[in-house]
């Protein structure tokens, strides 16, 4: 289920057409229409779309947060407002003072967390089929990375963040892609890594 899928649904959970709908959001039918077909995955007035459909922008875009007046179970309680930041601002992020993170894009993050949390969108393959790319995923510095932990680290040589499963066997520490067949399978952490945070909390953008 992807943005279309969710307006449509909660529409129609509502009893709206799509120009009742419209006139609500103060747009054209003709934007729900291409909406709701796939044609708009970002709209800019999710706000206005979310107040009308009573539900949350991060229920609408990623399919997590509390859906109102639904007769279906409520999702996790919201935390907390977290920035959305690019990889390469994760890849600096223990140097949160180069960071601004108040021009960012903020999401609710569903889980406790600390205020250093913020939160990545997913690229690549690597972590197949545990996380797709272009989900969202919420990380805080402050939790801490054992054993079996999603985590985010930036190696030394390159200022740029990945996003690995950290396994720790006999002392050793790596970090782990969950594709099978990506090349890089295991990469060890001698020293050359920062573990910036752990993986709190996933949205699927399903």
């Amino acid at each position: 289920m992807d943005i279309a899928d969710r307006v449509k649904k909660r529409r129609k959970e509502l009893g709206l057409t799509q120009y009742e709908l419209a006139d609500l959001v103060g747009i054209a039918q003709t934007a729900i229409q291409r909406l709701e077909k796939g044609g708009t995955k970002n709209p800019r007035n999710i706000e206005a779309l979310a107040r009308a459909l009573q539900c949350t922008p991060e229920y609408l875009r990623f399919g997590i947060g509390e859906n109102e007046n639904s007769n279906v179970a409520p999702g996790p309680t919201l935390k907390a407002a977290v920035p959305l930041i690019s990889w390469v601002q994760a890849g600096a992020w223990s140097e949160i003072t180069e960071i601004k993170a108040y021009d960012a894009e903020r999401f609710m993050c569903p889980v406790n967390c600390s205020d250093l949390t913020f939160a990545l969108k997913v690229q690549g393959v690597s972590m197949e089929p545990k996380f797709y790319d272009g989900d969202l995923i919420f990380v805080d510095p402050e939790a801490e990375c054992i054993h079996g932990s999603y985590v985010v680290a930036r190696l030394d040589d390159n200022n740029e963040a990945t996003f690995k499963q950290l396994i720790i066997e006999s002392g050793q520490k790596f970090l782990k892609a969950a594709n099978p067949n990506w090349p890089e399978q295991l990469i060890p952490i001698n020293g050359n890594c920062t573990l910036v945070g752990k993986v709190i909390f996933a949205g699927k953008s399903f």
